[in-house]
């Protein structure tokens, strides 16, 4: 090993201005300490606290800390080295965490991927971090990960292992379980370790942007600011030593990764459950066992939990104290049932990969937690609502998000071209988000300016499904939008113009899609078969119109199901 502490990912990085990064450590939210160093703290002070349980297995923090070492050793072992990505595609299991803090030891960047990514996203994803590893579930009833994993070192010379977590890993794979058993000599590679740790302003792993363009951007997190990201939010929700936080959605979402999540929790000396799925039986059998203090959901999955405590299962919920609501917006009607139903408080989270994270606070009242997005977490978070000329717009009207601060990237990865959009010259960071900045400060959210769909928290482009939608001969003109939905948010609708005399069944679309490899939730769930698309007035397709004929028609379906 070596003491090198050069990182080749810094020339795709958009820097902090020097002075903007010097008032960040001033204020103390940057504390120059690599994000597996501050882990490791928490694990010198509480050896014997249970900080993992997954499963059948249950680790205390030292050994969670010996298990990081471990894998990190023998990942430098494999040849790989600080800066080199691994693609990690994991399924909720305790090997995504020790692997996660693994690489933040070693300086070996992981690129948070989805179990529900196919090969187009992969493919993508491993192509632009130029990844030399991906790991992947060595079992899946729905999927052969590993499969695809082989397929992808064969199509990327520079991919040369995949690691296989779960009991059945290929003879050409590498054992992710026996990568991440306790260091052989913990105190030598604690030691080794620490001499070559990585800076606190290199890259410390790379989150998914939702894309309105396709195919995601790689986020570059560095351990100043995601560390500041998972410490600050744990503190606005009361983290501590006492957290039991179940983690039910996918790990490798900054949500349940970093705000708080499993990170926030660790850094607060709390413990973490992890959920296979966040099926409510599952989930609540869970928090009924450990004792489970907080848990965060998207509003799809916090209905289905809502309906299943009302239907009388009869779990034992004493002890959950909050319930974290993000993703994408928590109907009012809904939200006014959280504390009724489930017997916790509601904390609502509005935030994004990008950066800026918004809370409503544990003790606010009801009118705020249940009308309101929350208010950013930081004193430095900068804010602007503007309207579609770039002015700011008085408190209480709808406008455009702008923010910049201390945990939001000045531009996404190896982008160039996207950032000019997405960013000003001055570093503000354009969310597409329409918001409402209430004279409290709080902020709600009203929709999206970017042509995006929020399905149950993933964010679908638009433009992609059009895109694939073109590869079926008899769709002349394609048109995605957002379909409402009381379950998932939004589903994905397809509008179509058909070329003369074709005829297309939604099944067709979708086989064509899938022959594409994307990932299912991206398959759209209605098609309407259209004459003619709407125009605007200066020739541009308007998805308005489209989204108001779709509400109209599902306005009338619910008519003529009543009898009206």
């Amino acid at each position: 090993m070596t003491g090198e502490r050069s990182r080749p990912s810094r020339d795709g990085v958009t820097p902090w201005p020097p002075e903007t990064a010097a008032r960040y450590e001033a204020a103390g939210y940057w504390i120059g300490r690599p994000l597996g160093e501050q882990v490791l703290a928490v694990a010198d002070a509480r050896p014997d606290a249970e900080a993992l349980v997954s499963g059948n297995v249950r680790m205390t923090y030292r050994e969670l800390a010996r298990r990081a070492d471990g894998a990190a050793l023998r990942l430098l072992g494999l040849g790989l080295r600080p800066d080199d990505r691994i693609v990690v595609q994991l399924d909720n299991r305790w090997e995504f965490v020790v692997l996660t803090l693994a690489c933040l030891r070693a300086g070996i960047l992981p690129v948070m991927a989805l179990p529900a990514h196919r090969h187009r996203e992969i493919s993508h994803i491993a192509g632009h971090a130029e990844a030399r590893a991906i790991a992947v579930p060595a079992e899946s009833a729905r999927f052969d990960h590993q499969a695809l994993a082989r397929r992808i070192r064969a199509e990327h010379p520079g991919v040369e292992h995949v690691l296989a977590a779960g009991d059945r890993p290929a003879d050409d794979t590498v054992d992710l379980r026996d990568l991440c058993r306790p260091a052989d000599d913990p105190d030598a590679a604690r030691r080794a370790l620490d001499a070559a740790a990585p800076h606190s302003r290199d890259v410390a792993l790379f989150l998914l942007s939702g894309g309105t363009t396709g195919l995601p951007k790689l986020i570059a997190r560095t351990h100043d600011d995601y560390s500041y990201n998972a410490r600050r939010s744990a503190e606005v929700s009361g983290f501590g030593p006492d957290t039991v936080y179940l983690a039910a959605l996918p790990l490798a979402h900054n949500f349940p990764l970093a705000c708080p999540g499993i990170l926030g929790a660790l850094l607060a000396g709390g413990r973490v459950v992890v959920a296979p799925s966040p099926a409510p039986k599952r989930v609540f059998d869970l928090i009924e066992r450990e004792r489970v203090t907080v848990t965060a959901a998207v509003p799809a999955i916090a209905q289905s939990w809502l309906a299943y405590q009302e239907s009388g299962p009869g779990h034992d919920l004493g002890s959950l104290e909050v319930l974290q609501v993000g993703g994408s917006r928590l109907a009012d009607e809904v939200a006014v049932t959280v504390r009724p139903v489930l017997g916790c408080r509601l904390q609502q989270v509005f935030g994004m990969a990008e950066g800026l994270l918004n809370f409503t606070r544990l003790d606010d009242p009801d009118e705020v937690v249940c009308h309101t997005q929350g208010r950013p977490i930081s004193p430095d978070d900068e804010i602007a609502v503007l309207d579609q000329d770039g002015r700011p717009v008085p408190d209480g009207t709808p406008g455009v998000l702008l923010t910049r601060g201390p945990y939001t990237p000045r531009g996404y990865y190896r982008a160039d071209g996207h950032n000019q959009v997405a960013f000003t010259g001055d570093g503000w960071y354009r969310t597409g988000d329409i918001v409402r900045r209430r004279p409290d400060g709080n902020l709600v959210v009203e929709g999206r300016d970017k042509d995006m769909i929020n399905r149950a928290g993933e964010k679908i482009s638009a433009e992609e499904v059009e895109n694939l939608a073109y590869r079926v001969p008899a769709v002349a003109l394609a048109a995605a939008v957002a379909m409402p939905d009381p379950d998932l948010g939004e589903r994905v609708c397809l509008y179509a113009v058909l070329r003369p005399g074709a005829h297309v069944e939604l099944a067709e679309i979708r086989a064509e899609m899938e022959r594409a490899e994307v990932a299912p939730y991206k398959l759209p769930e209605r098609l309407v078969v259209v004459s003619e698309l709407p125009r605007t007035s200066i020739g541009k397709l308007d998805k308005k119109a489209l989204r108001a004929d779709l509400r109209d028609r599902l306005a009338a379906e619910r008519i003529a199901r009543s009898g009206g």
